[in-house]
């Protein structure tokens, strides 16, 4: 029996002023009186644009509408249910032995394909046990990683309770997942995913199981065919490690920007490989040129207004590693290994990754900018060599040195930079020690710094001894 979606909104609407909204009730004003269960459904179908939270009790309340606050994100491992739905899917799909035999071994080739396809930026192409391997070896990773850059609008009260999401190249689900465990459990979702690869085959069985008031769609289109508008205004549109697979990502992100609310945000991800990292570079310089009207919110913040870096760009975050999930540790153990050859090939349990945040609303984290009066900027680098000078500028990795016994090293950028920046702690004092303490993306005061060029590395060099000063601006 069908119901009329007019009469149904306007009682829904009437009746949350004054009471739940019950389907056992609701069904008696509607005309030809429909069975409670079937109000109850067309209820959980509206309740988003109503604005409506389903109790537990079946009954529908007005939705929370106060911003998400950071839940103290920092998981040391995949979820075991999100491990169980991958497990269950091996074993549907190549039997109890999966990680054994011809599976195994074909599970391996297919994560070795994929990572050498990244690797030299070549197009990758997923079909059924591809978008498994896809599932197995990158599902917890960008898992743990859209939960950290969230933290960066939730800390701020700009990640809505209430809020719709697009998930353009939603993938396998990781990113999905870990947006879901990252929001509240009153949280209101109607969440949008545009995958046209096997790879939605995965996430359907991913999505199954997602709490009543996460409403999910799938949509099996790509994402230059799918019409970001048609879904309404979106709070949060989320790129999650696909702008390397798109023909012309800057393009395609840019229709997408379009459709966000006034002040919503657009969350892009990418492996913290040079190619997918310097790529989600590119795309954010290309839609956030100084005169436009969308601001880079974090982390590569532009801190000379009408300046845009020019610099390669490539910069990740680090956080602590995963233990490694089970469906990982058994494909790596089965794996065939020379006798020298150590073990973890088939584990990926390192959450490192580049994110970028932009808003069209113009929003920043940290509303600061240098002064000429008071700062150099990194882009008169060359004509100072040699000299000391005071600088503004953002940090942009945590120590980049494998050796214990090599100055740390620091990737730093003010927004003007043409060529890479470095800040090289060679004397440790208290007076610098905010360099090594101060977070992924942290706005640092950093006097009597000297100016070297490295010839080596292409880059410039921004020496700190112990009487250079590094003071946290904003973290």
């Amino acid at each position: 029996m069908s119901v009329d979606r007019e009469a149904l909104r306007d009682t829904a609407k009437y009746l949350r002023n004054a009471r739940p909204v019950d389907p056992d009730e609701v069904y008696e004003y509607l005309p030809d009186r429909p069975h409670p269960a079937v109000v109850r459904t067309a209820l959980r179908e509206e309740a988003f644009d109503l604005g409506l939270y389903e109790r537990e009790d079946g009954t529908f309340v007005p939705a929370n509408d106060e911003p998400v606050d950071p839940p103290g994100w920092s998981p040391g491992s995949f979820p075991d249910e999100h491990v169980e739905t991958v497990e269950d899917l091996l074993f549907e799909r190549y039997g109890l032995d999966w990680h054994e035999g011809d599976s195994g071994d074909a599970l391996r080739e297919t994560i070795d394909r994929l990572k050498e396809d990244y690797y030299r930026g070549r197009p990758v192409e997923y079909d059924a046990d591809a978008a498994l391997a896809y599932a197995v070896y990158h599902q917890p990773d960008f898992y743990a990683a859209v939960g950290y850059v969230l933290d960066r609008l939730a800390d701020r009260g700009l990640l809505p309770r209430t809020l719709r999401v697009l998930d353009v190249g939603a993938g396998t689900g990781g990113p999905a997942l870990g947006l879901f465990d990252y929001l509240p459990e009153d949280a209101l979702v109607d969440y949008h995913a545009i995958e046209p690869s096997a790879n939605a085959d995965v996430l359907e069985e991913v999505l199954a199981d997602t709490r009543p008031n996460v409403h999910t769609t799938i949509h099996r289109e790509t994402a230059e065919a799918f019409d970001p508008e048609a879904v309404g205004d979106v709070d949060l549109v989320l790129f999650g490690n696909v702008l390397s697979e798109l023909d012309d990502p800057a393009a395609v992100a840019s229709r997408y920007l379009d459709a966000l609310a006034a002040d919503g945000s657009c969350v892009m991800l990418a492996p913290a490989d040079l190619n997918t990292s310097t790529e989600l570079r590119r795309v954010e310089r290309a839609l956030t040129p100084p005169e436009g009207d969308v601001s880079v919110y974090a982390p590569d913040l532009r801190l000379w207004p009408g300046d845009a870096p020019e610099d390669r760009g490539w910069s990740f975050e680090e956080r602590p590693d995963l233990s490694t999930p089970s469906f990982q540790r058994k494909l790596d153990d089965a794996a065939t290994r020379a006798y020298d050859e150590e073990p973890g090939t088939y584990v990926n349990t390192d959450v490192r990754f580049s994110w970028a945040i932009l808003r069209p609303d113009g929003e920043r984290r940290h509303p600061v900018v240098a002064s000429a009066e008071r700062h150099h900027r990194l882009a008169d680098s060359e004509e100072h060599v040699t000299d000391r000078v005071n600088l503004l500028a953002v940090k942009l990795s945590g120590d980049l040195t494998d050796d214990a016994d090599a100055n740390p090293l620091f990737k730093v950028g003010d927004g003007s930079e043409e060529l890479e920046h470095y800040l090289v702690l060679t004397g440790e004092s208290s007076l610098n020690r905010d360099l090594r303490e101060a977070p992924y993306g942290a706005v640092l005061s950093v006097e009597n710094v000297l100016i070297l060029w490295n010839d080596d590395e292409g880059a410039y060099n921004l020496v700190c001894g112990k009487e250079t000063v590094v003071d946290i601006v904003a973290a």
